[in-house]
């Protein structure tokens, strides 16, 4: 229900804690503005005391018959008056502001804490761009609105209902035409937001094409360059970025349009006050100092409902960007964490009859089982699109199995909760992803709070220890976004030096040394050798030299396993390994 809902409605449910803040900011606004519209009446005060001298209206508030001291009265009540309107403009500003910065704040944070809750394959239907746009731009758009949006719709509201009142009270039979273009610049506003809400959702839509494209040429600039695709690159943003313009001239087309019309509405009632009150006035039926009131304050009145269009336009443009954020905050990851937590994690994996496939896609794994006891080394080879790397999605529980159980000491991880589970697995990937930082930095992520002495331990247990000392500022070095200012088995060591750092029951090595050279991939495999003693070392491999000393080997061919055993038995059985130990080595 709430998925469908106005986005303002969600907004105001969402900020329900700024609720006490909101309500200041809303206070210091309308006072603000009925200071402002203070300086129409000190007009006709002034008017009045030159017209009526001693009975002025000043004079009978103040009991004052003197017209000099009516005149010192008068500058006293401007000069409150004109203080009181900016002491509140300074606080509904600052209120207003900085609930717009801390709004933005807690949005981007509790968009950014949720996308990360959610399951992987949420990820790889979206694009990153597409996410940055949500994350950012919209999240921007949301705070200009609060930033000045929200205090000018407040205050027209207030100039409306005061100056409404003051006809009124003062002229009730010039007040129907002074607001006869109300009701047409309401009806007109509401119009204009109708059809500008589907085109600034277009923008948002196109500002999100946009931002995937970028992103997604910047994370392959190497191979652009390397292929010579620099112009059509070019080509491919020109036409997002001019998809993006044309969705905004379409929103700006309506939205230029309502100054222009709201001015013309405006016209009748000034006109209307003018003469009407005019001709009232010269019967007798006002005063000239009330007369000069009303003629300025219809003024204060109609024209800054041409603001309206500019207002509206932040108003939409917010909307817009509301929804998709909300629409964001309200995705229910499909896979909930457990309950559930090991106290002493022995390491004991099972596969239990587990069949899986990638969304709508037929099963990639097809009723496998294989058990890993704790402490031992077991190796999963195949050929590609076996299903070898699936499998580390599922005991991570990155993925939900469709049928049967992934065990870890036979609790089944549907129970585990994501902390117990994952906290207790250090994960060395093929695809090493370290983050823009020192080397430090990257090698303590999994335990932040390490001392040196810990982190130079687990450097010389990856054989990492001689390059870092190396590098310009050793430790402090910054490895460049995705460690690009790093070779491959510099960076594959990081990984494996942050994972002996983390000292996991269970280690996870998928395809870590399939990118690397052969003596780098000598050094890797001595460190994974000292790493797997006394720890549960499941292993995704390519190469066959890697695992040769694995406790088991389970061969998966078509999401099944179809050999296991150790390598010299499963030599000895000539299947499906022998072959590929013998494509590897050359002997075919």
């Amino acid at each position: 229900m709430l998925a469908k809902s106005h986005p303002l409605a969600r907004l105001l449910t969402y900020a329900k804690g700024y609720r006490r803040r909101v309500r200041v900011a809303v206070a210091c606004s309308v006072l603000n503005q009925l200071f402002d519209l203070a300086p129409p009446f000190l007009i006709g005060m002034a008017v009045d005391i030159v017209v009526r001298r001693e009975t002025s209206l000043i004079g009978e508030l103040f009991g004052l018959q003197d017209l000099t001291h009516q005149l010192i009265a008068l500058g006293v009540l401007n000069a409150v008056i004109w203080i009181l309107e900016s002491a509140f403009e300074y606080a509904f500003k600052v209120l207003w502001r900085g609930l717009a910065q801390d709004i933005q704040h807690d949005a981007r944070l509790s968009a950014w804490a949720h996308v990360q809750r959610l399951d992987m394959s949420w990820f790889e239907d979206r694009s990153t761009g597409g996410l940055m746009a949500v994350l950012n731009d919209d999240v921007n758009q949301l705070e200009r609105f609060l930033d000045r949006g929200a205090n000018d719709l407040i205050q027209t509201t207030t100039t409306v209902l005061t100056v409404g009142a003051t006809f009124v009270i003062l002229a009730p039979t010039v007040a129907p035409l002074a607001f006869l273009p109300i009701p047409l610049i309401l009806w007109g506003s509401f119009r204009f937001q109708r059809r500008l809400e589907p085109r600034y959702a277009a923008v948002r839509e196109r500002a999100g094409a946009l931002n995937a494209t970028l992103a997604n040429d910047l994370g392959g600039i190497a191979t652009i360059k390397a292929f010579s695709a620099e112009a059509r690159e070019v080509e491919r943003v020109r036409q997002e970025s001019s998809a993006y313009r044309k969705a905004n001239e379409r929103a700006i087309a309506v939205s230029s349009a309502f100054v222009p019309l709201i001015r013309m509405a405006i016209l009748v009632g000034f006109t209307a006050t003018l003469v009407l009150g005019g001709w009232v006035t010269l019967q007798g039926g006002l005063e000239v100092g009330t007369y000069s009131v009303m003629v300025y304050i219809t003024q204060r009145l109609l024209w800054p409902l041409t603001r309206l269009g500019e207002t509206f336009d932040l108003y939409q443009r917010a909307m817009a960007s509301t929804r998709r954020i909300l629409d964001l905050l309200s995705m229910k990851p499909a896979i909930q964490p457990g309950e559930e937590s090991l106290d002493q994690v022995d390491g004991e994996i099972e596969f239990d009859d587990v069949s899986f496939g990638y969304g709508d896609g037929p099963d990639v794994l097809q009723r496998l089982s294989l058990k890993v006891p704790a402490g031992e080394t077991h190796a999963i080879v195949g050929p590609t699109g076996s299903g070898k790397s699936t499998l580390v999605k599922l005991l991570l529980r990155l993925h939900e199995v469709r049928s049967g159980a992934v065990r870890v000491d036979g609790v089944d991880v549907r129970d585990l909760a994501f902390d117990s589970l994952r906290g207790a697995t250090g994960l060395v990937a093929q695809d090493v992803f370290l983050f823009h930082g020192s080397v430090r930095e990257n090698v303590a992520y999994g335990k932040p709070d390490a001392n040196d002495v810990a982190l130079e331990e687990a450097a010389r247990g990856s054989e990492a220890i001689d390059f870092i000392e190396a590098l310009p500022q050793g430790w402090e070095t910054v490895v460049g976004e995705r460690g690009q200012k790093l070779s491959g088995g510099q960076r594959q060591r990081l990984s494996i030096a942050r994972a002996i750092l983390k000292d996991p029951a269970i280690l996870v090595l998928d395809e870590a040394t399939s990118a690397v050279d052969n003596e780098t991939e000598a050094a890797i495999q001595r460190s994974l050798e000292r790493v797997a003693r006394d720890r549960t070392t499941f292993v995704i491999a390519h190469r066959l030299s890697t695992i040769r000393n694995a406790d088991r080997i389970h061969v998966l061919d078509g999401g099944r396993v179809v050999e296991a055993g150790t390598h010299d038995e499963l030599l000895a059985l000539g299947g499906s390994y022998a072959g590929l130990w013998k494509v590897q080595t050359g002997a075919r």
